[in-house]
């Protein structure tokens, strides 16, 4: 192997490594990779799609896309090349994305500070602090989720975020009374230390107390007694695709990623509000909130958190196959 060979072998690595650090539903780490010589195509894990909350793999595409975009901002941050596809082969739908890292590019700045944030960025479910985003960042959050051909809505009158706020209870409400969907949030609220996917309790966060604003997903499966005050004038955000399909959803996925680490670079903390996404009616009732033209894929709170541990990730051996056939 010559030297620039095993300098991609390397770069592939680190990028595939950083991928995997991305967020999904219940951490279900929905995704798997092939890797060649220069390339890694992406591809969807169906085993661990949600059949009750996600059965149409959108959330499970949202968070693949937001794998793809740690891969290509790691790899541009070392200082490689990157190209890549959305759905090449149309024979194959669970091939999402295929990804070639070759040649030297000189990374900005930007890639450089985002792809730190990588290691950094956690999901946190615990209440923040009653501190105001400022406008500065809240537009550096827009500008992010539109780089990647993404909108990010942010509901700032009262109206809004009570309405939302209704909305998400009523989701809540409808998918705590649900035996099968609870079942399988209870699969994937993990128990056991050492276990290498799920949503561990000591990330769950508590449970908001009564008058709180926002209802957040009860992960302590009805066992804990612990209630917190929550943030009282929380920031909600929506993001939303023009479109709804798979082509959509990956591109809201890199969007997602890259306001994320966006935001972690900004000193803020978020977390997600999925339960409206979840079911077609309220999901319906939330597109209408935001004018009835955009599609929402998911839904995030924003604001300025505490430290919180970050959930567990598969190891690159188990999430990995290696190609020897170069692509064309």
């Amino acid at each position: 192997m010559s030297t620039t060979e095993s300098a991609v072998t390397t770069a592939i690595d680190h990028a595939v490594r950083a991928a995997i650090k991305a967020p999904s539903p219940h951490n279900t780490q929905p995704w798997r990779f092939e890797i060649g010589p220069r390339h890694v195509d992406l591809l969807l894990d169906r085993d661990r799609v949600l059949g009750v909350a996600d059965p149409d793999a959108r959330e499970a595409r949202l968070s693949c896309g937001a794998a793809l975009l740690n891969l290509r901002l790691t790899a541009r941050a070392a200082g490689w090349a990157v190209h890549y596809d959305l759905l090449p082969d149309r024979g194959r739908p669970d091939l999402l994305a295929s990804v070639w890292i070759g040649g030297a590019r000189v990374p900005s700045p930007e890639h450089r500070v985002l792809a730190a944030a990588v290691e950094r960025r956690a999901s946190n479910r615990r209440p923040f602090t009653d501190r105001v985003v400022p406008a500065r960042h809240r537009w550096s959050l827009v500008r992010a989720a539109d780089h990647e051909g993404g909108r990010l809505i942010l509901l700032e009158r009262p109206t809004e975020l009570s309405a939302f706020a209704d909305l998400l209870r009523r989701a809540d409400h409808l998918q705590e009374q649900d035996p099968v969907f609870q079942a399988e949030l209870l699969r994937w609220t993990a128990s056991h230390p050492d276990r290498e996917d799920g949503v561990p309790r000591s990330a769950g966060g508590p449970r908001p107390s009564e008058g709180s604003v926002l209802k957040l997903r009860d992960y302590q499966a009805h066992e804990s007694t612990m209630e917190r005050r929550f943030e009282q004038d929380p920031l909600v955000a929506v993001l939303a695709t023009p479109g709804d399909g798979p082509l959509d959803q990956l591109r809201a996925g890199q969007a997602l990623q890259r306001l994320l680490l966006t935001a972690t670079v900004e000193g803020l903390s978020a977390s997600f509000l999925s339960q409206p996404i979840e079911i077609p009616f309220t999901r319906g009732a939330l597109r209408e909130l935001i004018g009835g033209r955009a599609h929402p894929q998911t839904v995030l709170r924003l604001g300025y958190g505490y430290p919180t541990p970050r959930t567990p990730r598969r190891p690159f051996e188990a999430v990995t196959t290696t190609s020897e056939e170069p692509k064309p």
